[in-house]
């Protein structure tokens, strides 16, 4: 799809209809027919424009004026407006006294106002609705009754805008926005789909997503070297002669052509399912909360929101100690993946919490299949994503969105007392057997099996073959999967009391 450009009045049809055009003021491909703007916030509508034209935008009785810098580039924000299901229309103008014969209008039809989100990361998040992809899927495989319940459906406050998937590609390629059916639903991010139907049914407002994503793909590779040059945690890195590497790797093969030309879109937050490749490549541990916050901070620098809402899928448990062909960028070296690899990049994605309005969604229940990357229950990870955000930003009451959380430990008479927070008034186990998965260690580090009795709030833990236990792990392996729920049925997330003390890098 080519970007929208303002071509005179008189010219516009032959020239749109030859697809090709000379005029000299440009939209993004993210601005375009059929798309949702969002409601309750200023709204960025920008392009390009040449030397002493004037812009004029008009939308929902607004009317805004911008000139180009000396890039040619310009820029409005809409006040706040009302969500809206009526379609409507943005018009753009441009005018050039000195250049009359320039002057032109685009009119962007039947937009709506509402809430609008972004979904990003690899396959799991790419896991489509109805169409195989990347060797995932579809969400509705095997489950005749999904298909009926979606087909039974019309979605016309929904909206879908996919960016298409391309390497170091110079800009970014897209079918535009589309209604949320046929094909064009098929092939869309089935938890992004699924987030959009339960926020759209339960505040009764316009939906648009916009979905970026490729299987396989490392975080790395979703920032330009600039975000990892702005944190101080890789500044051994960015001091290196030549091309910048993190961990042998060039970063940013997909910014440029899928992420970039996204901002500044006005978005209300962003779901971001990822982390398994940053296993694969470089078992990456605590690194990967590094990386992560230089992701976060890019991406909202470069939407203008420094509290801009984001919120992350925990990865599901799966055996990467079965992977024995994996290798460093050198082609050789065999990357052997401990199975306390994957905990440690589960507590890395915890960790990143610490930054505002970075949230988390567990996993761990899902699917039992640990020879599977891409497990079942992407409507569920939908919902919990979507009850999130209906609570931390809509002031919703929802069912939680996440299970007990550590809080603290208390020793005595050898055994330790575990506090949980976010349970719900109530601990229990989704099975009736006793917690599963907790661990106890003393001063020499060597963990063993606990025997753990839910008594309130806590967990009591006791083992045999550690007197003075000091140290308590939950879910410590890549298949764990954690009996213990909170009122609501959700997992415990995996913990290590003796983790790594990790900070934000202040920037």
């Amino acid at each position: 799809m080519k970007p929208l450009r303002l071509v005179p009045v008189a010219l516009a049809a032959l020239l749109f209809s030859a697809g090709f055009a000379s005029a000299n003021v440009t939209l993004p491909k993210i601005l375009g027919d059929n798309m949702v703007l969002q409601r309750e916030r200023p709204v960025a509508i920008w392009g390009t424009a040449d030397e002493g034209d004037e812009v004029t935008v008009k939308f929902a009785g607004q009317e805004k004026h911008a000139r180009p810098d000396a890039n040619g580039k310009w820029q409005v924000m809409l006040d706040p407006l009302k969500a809206s299901a009526t379609p409507q229309e943005l018009t753009v103008t441009a005018t050039n006294i000195a250049k009359p014969d320039r002057n032109g209008e685009i009119k962007l039809k039947n937009a709506l106002v509402g809430e609008v989100w972004f979904c990003g990361g690899q396959s799991n998040m790419e896991y489509p609705v109805g169409v195989v992809s990347a060797g995932a899927g579809p969400a509705t495989a095997n489950d005749p009754k999904l298909v009926e319940e979606i087909a039974a459906e019309t979605y016309p406050q929904i909206r879908l805008f996919r960016v298409n998937k391309q390497n170091r590609a110079p800009e970014l390629s897209t079918d535009g926005w589309t209604d949320c059916a046929g094909d064009a639903l098929n092939k869309f991010s089935a938890i992004g789909f699924f987030f959009a139907r339960n926020l759209q049914h339960t505040l009764n407002v316009p939906v648009g997503v916009v979905g970026s994503y490729w299987g396989g793909s490392r975080l790395e590779q979703w920032i330009p070297p600039e975000a990892f040059q702005k944190q101080p945690t890789f500044a051994k890195e960015a001091a290196a002669p030549g091309r910048l590497l993190i961990d042998g790797r060039a970063p940013w093969d997909y910014f440029n052509s899928m992420i970039r030309d996204l901002a500044p879109f006005t978005l209300r937050g962003m779901l971001w399912y990822q982390g398994e490749s940053n296993i694969i490549a470089s078992n990456d541990g605590v690194r990967y909360a590094d990386k992560l916050q230089a992701l976060v901070d890019y991406w909202r620098g470069l939407w203008h929101d420094q509290s801009l809402s984001f919120y992350q899928v925990q990865i599901a448990p799966f055996l990467y100690t079965s992977r024995k062909a994996d290798h460093l960028p050198d082609g050789q070296t065999i990357i052997e993946h401990g199975p306390d690899e994957l905990p440690k990049l589960w507590e890395a994605q915890f960790l990143v919490t610490r930054l505002p309005n970075v949230e988390i969604v567990p996993t761990t229940d899902l699917d039992s299949n640990f020879k599977n990357i891409h497990p079942g229950g992407k409507r569920i990870v939908g919902q919990r994503l979507a009850n999130l955000a209906l609570t931390k930003i809509y002031g919703q009451v929802t069912p939680t969105w996440q299970g007990p959380l550590y809080d603290k430990t208390e020793t005595k008479n050898g055994q330790v007392v575990v506090h949980f927070s976010n349970t719900g008034g109530k601990l229990s186990t989704r099975d009736g057997q006793p917690p599963n998965d907790f661990e106890v260690a003393g001063v020499d580090g060597v963990f063993a099996p606990a025997t753990a009795v839910i008594d309130g709030d806590t967990v009591v833990l006791r083992s045999d073959k550690v007197t003075e236990p000091k140290i308590v792990r939950l879910g410590w392996t890549e298949t764990a999967q954690p009996n213990l729920v909170n009122k609501d049925g959700l997992p415990a997330y995996p913990f290590r009391t003796n983790g790594p003390d990790w900070q934000p890098a202040k920037k």
